[in-house]
């Protein structure tokens, strides 16, 4: 008897249909019956024979009589990896068998995916949001998923999800013995509840001025931000804190960042929708694939679990030069295509990158309290470790000087995240307005040289001071950029469209590493 079930196969953040196509004929004679599998399965759905075999016979489904099983996962072309076939491909033993009784219609009605326990009990699998979009898109009636999993994908509406603890209730449903309640999630009140739950607040930061001014810079316009003082100034307790400032996620920058997480398998049980911007914080050890993604199964990396949030890295000069090295296209493009010799994916990577470093290798060049013990030439070098061209996508350089004991024992409480993040807001409506008609625009750190030429606009004393600016610090054609869009950053947060000559001095006052005499 032929079945045929409907489950989905997850390349990136796409997710496409996949059809199980089960074939059982009785053997002949005193041979051992076959098990085949055709259509590109990886070990992991090769492997699944002995799990649905198992998860049926402690579930009390004995198939009886020698038969041969052949499956074929169509289309045929494309690669089925991961564990999440082992429920499909159950449902279509048992209906083969004569196992399950229901309507062989039905089933074109319904989608599956999960992972089986020898004991039949059902395992969460990643991407599981990708894939009630797609049955959605398609127009399935219902998806059957693991119970771990149900939260997830019960964020798409007009689409019935069935959260699943084993391989017994899923059987008991379709034959209609036992029914199971679909799970229904207010997503919208959830999503909005959470988007004002952060840990740190910026009020816990006694004095820096001209940091956190730098950083409500920073995230009125998305850009990114290079933090340079010596240790314990309070670089990594303000990089914290930027999510608190930055401006709501919307709906739909929410489902593609939660979609991300998906396919990676960082989503927690019950976890719904990313309602709060992300902050990643991956170690100065981590390797290139770990960094931008990729591997023998392709896996998302720290760049694209940022996506639509903040990827900080500690210690700056001590990534590997590769791996620094990889961040230039995705910082530029925001986004980056990985291609391997079995997949080739495109994932989204629009971040704010937070990087922090010690000026030197003693780390105390420049402070005010402490004596530098570096030999001359070490500091140049020591920076010379973050290449000019990644230097150059860097838009704010601010050098971050400690804080005396004194003042931290009688400076009054930091101006708190939330009043911060009110000017934050108001500045990215205006450019929301700006950039309305623009695709792929959101915030002024995105804008190219074209939409630079057409929304940047400068008084004549304003246009003379920048130009007097990149004679004396030789600056490069992409830091001219990159002073025009601060400089518009910084109009944005006073409510003006004119940039002023005090705005051009702010956006090249962020350029600290760019000075001649630095380290010298």
């Amino acid at each position: 008897m032929l079945s045929t079930i409907h489950t989905v196969s997850i390349n990136g953040l796409d997710a496409s249909r996949v059809l199980i196509e089960v074939n059982v004929t009785k053997t002949e004679g005193v041979r051992d019956p076959l098990f085949l599998m055709v259509g590109l399965p990886d070990n992991a759905v090769r492997e699944s024979r002995t799990r649905v075999r198992s998860a049926m016979e402690n579930s009390g489904y004995s198939i009886r009589g020698a038969a041969d099983v052949a499956v074929n996962f169509a289309p045929a072309d494309i690669r089925k990896e991961g564990s999440g076939y082992d429920l499909p491909l159950a449902i279509g033993i048992l209906l083969s068998h004569g196992l399950l009784h229901c309507e062989p219609d039905q089933m074109k009605r319904f989608m599956f995916v999960g992972e089986l326990g020898l004991d039949g009990t059902l395992r969460a699998v990643r991407g599981v949001l990708p894939t009630a979009i797609l049955a959605r898109r398609m127009g399935y009636e219902a998806l059957f998923v693991p119970e771990e999993n149900v939260r997830e994908a019960a964020v798409v509406d007009r689409l019935q999800v069935f959260g699943v603890r084993n391989l017994s209730e899923v059987v008991q449903h379709l034959e209609g013995t036992t029914l199971i309640r679909p799970t229904v999630v207010d997503t919208r009140a959830e999503f909005y509840a959470a988007q004002t739950d952060f840990p740190h607040d910026f009020s816990e930061v006694k004095g820096q001025p001209a940091a956190k001014r730098a950083f409500e810079v920073a995230a009125a316009g998305g850009h990114n931000i290079l933090l340079v003082g010596s240790p314990g100034c309070g670089k990594s307790m303000m990089a914290k804190r930027l999510p608190s400032i930055l401006p709501p996620l919307s709906p739909a920058e929410s489902l593609e960042t939660t979609q991300i997480h998906s396919v990676a398998g960082k989503l927690q049980r019950g976890d719904t929708l990313i309602a709060t911007r992300p902050f990643r914080a991956p170690h100065h050890t981590i390797s290139d694939v770990a960094l931008i993604g990729g591997g023998s199964t392709m896996q998302p990396g720290e760049v694209s679990l940022a996506h639509n949030g903040v990827l900080f890295l500690d210690e700056f000069p001590e990534y590997g030069k590769n791996a620094l090295e990889t961040l230039r296209q995705p910082l530029e493009d925001r986004q980056l295509t990985i291609s391997r010799a079995r997949y080739n994916v495109t994932l989204p990577c629009s971040v704010m990158l937070v990087a922090a470093m010690n000026p030197c290798p003693c780390g105390y060049y420049n402070d005010p309290s402490h004596r530098c013990t570096c030999r001359p030439g070490q500091v140049q070098r020591y920076m010379s470790r973050i290449s000019g061209p990644l230097l150059d996508r860097i838009d704010l350089q601010v050098e971050v000087v400690p804080v005396s004991v004194s003042e931290l024992s009688t400076a009054p409480d930091g101006e708190p995240s939330a009043a911060i993040r009110q000017r934050v807001v108001a500045a990215r409506e205006r450019q929301t307005k700006r950039f309305a008609d623009i695709d792929g625009v959101h915030c002024n750190a995105q804008m190219s040289a074209r939409h630079i030429k057409t929304f940047v606009h400068l008084d004549n004393h304003a246009r003379r001071s920048l130009d007097i600016a990149m004679q004396r610090l030789s600056l490069s054609a992409r830091a001219h950029e990159r002073i025009l869009k601060v400089a518009l950053t910084i109009a944005d947060l006073e409510g003006t469209d004119i940039i002023k000559p005090s705005h051009i001095a702010e956006a090249i006052g962020y350029r600290n590493l760019d000075r001649g005499n630095w380290g010298e």
